[in-house]
């Protein structure tokens, strides 16, 4: 009996210690036989890459119909930029299209304007997180101040306390630190807190002339970018180096342009976000003839405070269209944290937006095990999705009354955003609306696609390794293999 017993938890312990092994061995005999579910170019694609069979997960099913393949659905893999789908399709579930931010600035109780419009006591602005206040929409707010005879303003207190502490160091994901995707969240965010950097050309002086838009005091430029009269290459190449001197900000520029190239465009973070607002404030009050006394500060607005003035964004639906086709990191951050200061107390912060998010997905049934979300726009090493449960959240849009609108937020195959020049075929142009999502080590792709048969199907491949930019041509072969159906 002993000997039998012995015996018994010898074998135990060896299929404990076999199991691992034998799961390792049998792991790409599974991944291949799910990839012989794509069709041979499909395949042949994959092949070219040089990639692991490991590297890659694939859903792709008949919205109502069958699945046509499933490959490694159930592995948590980064999303990259899918993850925008994700935050989008959450806060549409959530908030409702109709949804907007609201800017509004308000006095104490009984506050008076005499006759030379001094407003007595603090001008409060509550900030509301729109994700896309624009200058031109700051400036008609404090228009309305100015109309309703409001002229000199003692301090201005900007109520931040719809988020909690959001900001974010926008050098830290990658060292890039002036480059607008890096861009920190803030309640009081206005024109994307970017700067615009303007290059003129003049032809007889063959020199390029620098403008900084907004022109705000404190920042400059400096450096010199020489004009070359060679033909246009493409895209001008201006290396660009933002740094502190003093109280100001320089931003120093260099590199060679093509004069036949024309006025050109960049976009950099010059200022933190509170310090971008305040600039503007300063600038855009002072050009409406108004006056500012002891300055701007932090604080919370009263509860029993007067509204004066007031603006309201655009519609989610409408600003959903921006993130998903532009993929815009910040606006999908901002929009995360709106979904947490909606459905959780407190000031928002990205944990309580993923949160939110979660149970928001959770309750649709949209399998959301072995996710993670960090910050919702997918600028992270740490989110991740599942292919399988991505391609049940694309399903329940598409069943949903509120499909058109996320569907229309997608990019569409060879027409705009993110996809306007892949898949311009003309069996493939305009035939799919899709999320791309790239990272250094992360390449994805997620939506649906029109087959020729007029069935659409959903599709979601997502590919994590250290090569993963080589397979642009692999994802375009998997949206032709549908769009061909």
């Amino acid at each position: 009996m002993n000997l039998h017993a012995g015996f018994l938890r010898a074998a135990r312990r060896t299929v404990v210690a076999v199991a691992p092994v034998l799961a390792a061995l049998l792991l790409p005999l599974a991944h291949a036989q799910s990839l012989q579910a794509l069709p041979p170019e499909v395949q042949q694609a994959w092949r070219a890459t040089k990639l692991p069979d490991s590297a890659l997960s694939l859903v792709a099913h008949e919205l109502g119909g069958p699945r046509l393949a499933t490959v490694a659905a159930t592995t948590p893999r980064n999303p990259a930029s899918v993850m925008k789908m994700v935050t989008t399709w959450a806060a549409l579930s959530g908030l409702g299209p109709d949804y907007s931010w609201r800017t509004a600035f308000y006095a104490r109780p009984g506050a008076t304007v005499d006759a030379e419009g001094t407003l007595a006591g603090p001008l409060y602005l509550k900030a509301g997180g729109d994700p896309l206040l624009t200058t031109h929409e700051l400036w008609s707010l404090l228009r309305e101040l100015r109309l309703r005879g409001i002229k000199n303003v003692s301090e201005v207190v900007v109520d931040r306390s719809r988020f909690g502490n959001v900001a974010l160091d926008p050098g830290a994901f990658d060292g890039a630190g002036d480059r607008p995707y890096n861009a920190s969240p803030d309640a009081m965010m206005v024109g994307l807190g970017v700067a615009r950097l303007i290059f003129m050309p003049d032809a007889q002086a063959r020199q390029w002339i620098p403008i900084v838009d907004p022109p705000v005091r404190g920042v400059r430029l400096q450096g010199r970018v020489e004009w070359s009269t060679a033909r246009c290459p493409g895209p001008p190449a201006v290396a660009t180096n933002v740094r502190r001197l003093g109280s100001d900000t320089v931003i120093e520029v260099s590199g060679t342009v093509a004069g036949s190239c024309g006025e050109f465009s960049l976009y950099r973070l010059a200022q933190s976000q509170p310090e971008h607002f305040e600039s503007l404030f300063r600038m855009l009050w002072q050009e409406l003839g108004g006056t500012l006394g002891r300055g701007i500060t932090s604080g919370v607005t009263p509860p029993d405070a007067r509204l004066l003035a007031w603006h309201d964004s655009e519609s989610l639906a409408d600003t959903i269209r921006l993130i998903n086709k532009q993929s815009n990191n910040v606006m999908a951050r901002m929009l995360l944290l709106t979904l947490g200061a909606e459905q959780r107390s407190g000031g928002a912060t990205a944990a309580t937006g993923a949160a939110a998010a979660l149970d928001v997905l959770r309750e649709q049934g949209i399998d959301v095990r072995g996710w993670v979300i960090e910050n919702g726009s997918g600028l992270s090493r740490d989110e991740r999705l599942t292919a399988e449960g991505l391609a049940g959240l694309l399903d329940t849009a598409w069943h949903s009354p509120m499909m058109p609108e996320f569907m229309s937020s997608l990019a569409i195959s060879g027409v705009d955003g993110t996809l306007r020049r892949r898949l311009r075929s003309d069996h493939t142009r305009g035939m799919a609306h899709l999320k791309t999502g790239t990272l250094r080590d992360a390449r994805a792709l997620a939506g649906y696609v029109l087959g020729a048969s007029g069935r659409r199907y959903a599709l979601v491949v997502l590919i994590n390794d250290d090569r993963a930019a080589t397979t642009g041509k692999f994802l375009d072969a998997v949206v032709e293999w549908l769009a061909a159906r």
